[in-house]
């Protein structure tokens, strides 16, 4: 794809990415895409589907209590359970507010962890990256962002969430649904949204504007980008998925690349 080529114009030392459809087939790929890279934030959506996994195998239910008073695991996932984004402090009731939290992540994980009585990192392991074939995937910190990985491990991911083999297709699709919808908040690197929608770890563009994403991206596309300079997103309207690694920290150069980026990939595919 001619269109993955952008990258190269990037004010970055090294970059990859990928596109594949809903089939599971690689449609594109440019640059060292076996090289491993910090994923940053995009951590949290391997991290989530790993408590999908957990979910599917009932070792956890979305309405457990979890995290501060009032609080369950379905708040912790979506960012509404009212925990700070980098503390333990309590900045809303449950459900009021939509406050991006790596704390939140991190208490998810550890209710997972007690849950399973397995270590997360294990557990995201054995789980998600080994019957995916992410060899080259690891979760080394934080479960909100300290995830390492290529993006050929993340086009594997990418295929997995368009067509599900792990977790039932209704899981995902409630996962990738708006979760406590109609809430506010601030949509880092990008400012107060009116609406900022968010599935079960799962960031979806909606209305949002400015955003991540192209003007020509549907609605419905989902995903995560992360501080790194990394991010994938899911068009489920296009049908196909696009992974991008990068080794230069998220700034003004992502805020006007990546979408235009998106918007020359949709349309290369038609889909713009």
């Amino acid at each position: 794809m001619e269109s993955l080529r952008a990258v190269s114009s990037w004010p970055v030392e090294t970059a990859a990415a990928a596109v594949v459809d809903v089939r599971g087939e690689v449609l594109g790929a440019h640059g060292p895409v076996d090289l491993r890279f910090p994923l940053a934030s995009v951590t949290k959506l391997l991290t989530s589907y790993a408590v999908l996994v957990a979910v599917e195998e009932g070792a956890v239910e979305w309405d457990q209590p979890a995290g501060p008073e009032g609080s369950t695991v379905r708040h912790l996932i979506a960012h509404t359970s009212g925990l700070a984004f980098d503390s333990d402090d309590v900045q809303a009731a449950p459900g009021a507010k939509r406050i991006y939290s790596n704390t939140g992540f991190g208490v998810l994980a550890d209710f997972v962890e007690a849950a399973t009585e397995i270590p997360f990192a294990r557990y995201l392991a054995e789980a998600v990256f080994a019957p995916l074939g992410m060899a080259s995937s690891t979760l080394d910190g934080s479960a909100g962002a300290g995830g390492t990985s290529t993006a050929s491990d993340l086009v594997r991911f990418a295929a997995e969430v368009q067509a599900p083999k792990l977790v039932s297709a209704e899981l995902v699709a409630e996962a990738t649904s708006v979760a406590f919808p109609g809430l506010r908040g601030v949509l880092p690197g990008f400012g107060l949204q009116k609406n900022n929608d968010w599935g079960l770890g799962f960031e979806i563009r909606a209305d949002k504007s400015p955003h991540w994403t192209g003007a020509s991206s549907s609605p419905r596309t989902f995903g995560h980008f992360g501080q790194s300079g990394t991010f994938l997103w899911v068009d489920p309207d296009a049908g196909v998925a696009c992974v991008a690694l990068t080794d230069r920290k998220f700034g003004e150069w992502a805020v006007t690349a990546w979408p235009a980026f998106t918007d020359g990939v949709l349309a290369e595919l038609g889909k713009g």
